[in-house]
């Protein structure tokens, strides 16, 4: 195979490099195109472009592949923590004993947030949006620890600032629930492992010790794990070109979070559940609304079904499908709306509409119902999304760093008004 690609414009002609990845991904350099031949590319939306060169998460949508760091999520989901997960993708290795319980135990000693903290859930109104709390929070965290501005920190004074984040994000997210719900904030208690930690903060009362059953930590387990990382999507290459900035670790990721809000990107999930909760509110006539979304003339469109990158199959659905249905069958929940979600995945599963479309149940439909069967309100799903997302956010804001790639600063093609004259404010 060649080790170049030729473009040919009028008459000039301009070979420039093609890069080959480690999973036989190939793409043209253009970096000295624009000097060579004036040209620059137009990709809208970036559908087409690399942005950078990454060793953290592999994604092949056409076979339904996602591995992390070369591990398949498939293992990774059955066999890890989230926590081991975390220190895969921010430091590149499976830890072994003594690393992940080193890890641990450096969480463990900043899972506090300061007392003062307090004061900015008292200035959000009442009905304040939990991923503006969370962005706002975790951009706030930079004001408590000025020394994460220094966009030249040792190593050693980095990896502090990543700890102390993955530390309180788990427990901001937990108080911003515990918050609109106007319960008591519960303290973490970190005789507890991470995911179990934030449960009994979400959860747990002040007055008792509430036991979080063992599936419903395995489940939220999984959830973490597959949402931890997913390549170059929006809020991550959002984190990255703020951190190309120099901005420091916690204004980065604030940004993330703020593009992880917007619903075409982290409210798939909220979209679901409120889709079940029309079919309900409609009578609950399930084979009426998967027809309206086979009607090409019908506006209606199933949530959760499909997927923008995976032309095949979402490999994390089948991972949690099955920790769906034990959660669901653990906490014997009685809910019409989940049994809706029931029988549109079985229509959906053996209608041939759907089928030959490959229109899957994706990762998003499932999170939907896990999240609403353990009582969590539709706006908290979002800040979820991000809490299992941050370790993937952390990974890529540091390897942009160690890289030393330069600010993004992408180009456009002007089409606006050219040479025109001004006319004074007297004379319009």
């Amino acid at each position: 195979m060649s080790s170049t690609a030729t473009i040919t414009y009028g008459e000039q002609s301009v070979q420039l490099p093609v890069i080959t990845g480690t999973e036989n991904e190939s793409a043209i350099d253009i970096a000295k195109l624009r000097d060579t031949t004036g040209l620059i590319t137009l990709d809208s939306g970036f559908k087409n472009t690399g942005a950078t060169k990454s060793a953290i998460t592999y994604l092949d949508g056409e076979n339904g592949i996602l591995k992390y760091r070369g591990y398949a999520i498939e293992e990774l989901a059955e066999k890890s923590t989230f926590l081991e997960v975390a220190y895969l993708l921010i430091y590149g290795k499976l830890p072994n004993k003594k690393e992940i319980e080193d890890f641990q135990f450096q969480i463990s000693r900043h899972t506090l947030v300061h007392e003062d903290m307090k004061k900015f859930f008292d200035g959000f109104p009442s009905k304040s949006h939990p991923m503006g709390q969370l962005s706002s929070l975790i951009c706030s965290l930079s004001s408590f620890y000025p020394e994460s501005l220094n966009p030249h920190q040792t190593p050693e004074e980095q990896n502090l600032t990543i700890i102390k984040l993955l530390a309180k994000m788990a427990t901001i997210v937990s108080w911003i629930y515990k918050k609109s719900l106007g319960h008591p904030l519960i303290y973490p208690q970190n005789k507890y492992d991470y995911v179990t930690n934030f449960m009994h903060m979400t959860f747990g009362q002040r007055t008792e010790e509430v036991v979080i059953d063992p599936v419903v930590v395995n489940a939220m387990n999984v959830l973490l794990i597959l949402h931890a990382d997913h390549e170059q999507n929006c809020s991550t290459s959002t984190v990255r070109i703020v951190g190309s900035a120099d901005c420091n670790l916690y204004a980065s990721i604030s940004a993330g979070i703020s593009a992880l809000w917007g619903p075409l990107h982290g409210g798939a999930n909220q979209a679901v559940i409120e889709m079940l909760e029309q079919i309900k509110n409609d009578g609950g006539d399930v084979a009426k609304w998967v027809n309206k979304a086979k009607d090409k003339n019908d506006p209606f469109r199933l949530m959760g079904f499909g997927h923008r990158v995976y032309k095949n199959f979402d490999p994390r659905a089948k991972i949690i499908k099955k920790a769906c249905d034990d959660v669901l069958a653990k906490l014997g929940v009685n809910d019409p709306v989940l049994d809706i979600a029931k029988q549109l995945e079985a229509a959906a599963l053996s209608d041939p509409y759907f089928v030959e479309r490959k229109l899957y149940p994706n990762v998003d439909f499932y999170s939907g119902i896990i999240y609403r069967a353990l009582g969590f309100p539709t706006d908290m799903f979002t800040v979820l999304f991000a809490l299992g997302r941050l370790p993937g956010w952390i990974a890529q804001w540091k390897e942009m760093r160690e890289n030393k790639e330069p600010i993004g600063r992408p180009r456009q093609v002007y089409v606006g008004e050219v040479d025109l004259k001004y006319v004074p404010l007297a004379q319009r």
